[in-house]
Order: C-alpha cells, then sequence, then structure tokens
C-alpha cells in the first residue's frame, strides 16, 4: 500500500469519528424536566402503553354508544310484550333442532367404534384436546 492510501484511509476514519461526535452534541440530552413533561403530556393525551403491554398504545373507541340507557330498555320491553325476544343462551335452537333428528347409529354401534378407538390407541385423554396429526 501505498503511503497517500493509508492517509486517505485514515483521514476517512477520522471524518467519520468527528461527524458522529458532532451529531451527538447537536442533540443535547433533554433534562429530567423535560422527559417528565413529555410523559405528562402524553399521559394526558392517552398515547402512553399502559405497563407490561408492549407495542402501540390501543386506539380508543370512535365514538360512544349511539342509544341511552332508557332507550335500550324501552326496545327491550316493546320486544318482551311483542313476544319478539330472543331466548336467552347461544343456540338453544339449534341445540333442540339437533336432538329432535333421528339417530343414525345404535349405541351398541357407537359403544363398539369407541372400543376399537381405545384398542388402536387413537382416544384422546379427557383435557388434552385434539389429537396430534400422525404421520
Amino acid at each position: 500500500m501505498s503511503s497517500k492510501s493509508v492517509l486517505v484511509a485514515a483521514v476517512a476514519v477520522l471524518a467519520t469519528f468527528c461527524v458522529q461526535s458532532a451529531m451527538a452534541q447537536a442533540s443535547a440530552p433533554l433534562s429530567r424536566a423535560d422527559v417528565k413533561a413529555d410523559t405528562r403530556a402524553a399521559e394526558k393525551a392517552g398515547k402512553l402503553t399502559p405497563a407490561g403491554q408492549g407495542g402501540a398504545p390501543a386506539a380508543a373507541p370512535a365514538s360512544g354508544p349511539t342509544k341511552t340507557r332508557a332507550q335500550r330498555k324501552a326496545e327491550t320491553l316493546e320486544a318482551r310484550k311483542a313476544g319478539t325476544l330472543a331466548p336467552a343462551g347461544p343456540t338453544q335452537k339449534a341445540d333442540v333442532a339437533d336432538r329432535a333428528k333421528p339417530a343414525t347409529r345404535t349405541r351398541a354401534e357407537r359403544k363398539a367404534e369407541t372400543l376399537d378407538a381405545a384398542k388402536k390407541g387413537e382416544l384422546v385423554p379427557a383435557g388434552e384436546g385434539s389429537p396430534a396429526p400422525k404421520k
């Protein structure tokens, strides 16, 4: 290597360090009071992330309810009087319809299938979910 190329490389390295130190000094560290003020402002604006929940803060709902409590209660009472109020429970009608269908296999057939599956080791222990796919 020639002395000229060594000199150019040294100047480039020195320039890199000078630029980095100049940039570090340009953005002076914030004081404790500045950081506290910024944190209070972010808290008031609702931009802080709740403790233990990484990621961005949850967005606030766009708007509140469209009806008042009194309006909802009045609608419910009207539906009850008209008989259009849905019964409690997630799928009562579907459950009743399933129970009304005739069975396609007898109890003895179902029992025999269960015993065969137990002999083959295909039954899943209680509380352990679905079996892992076999390869």
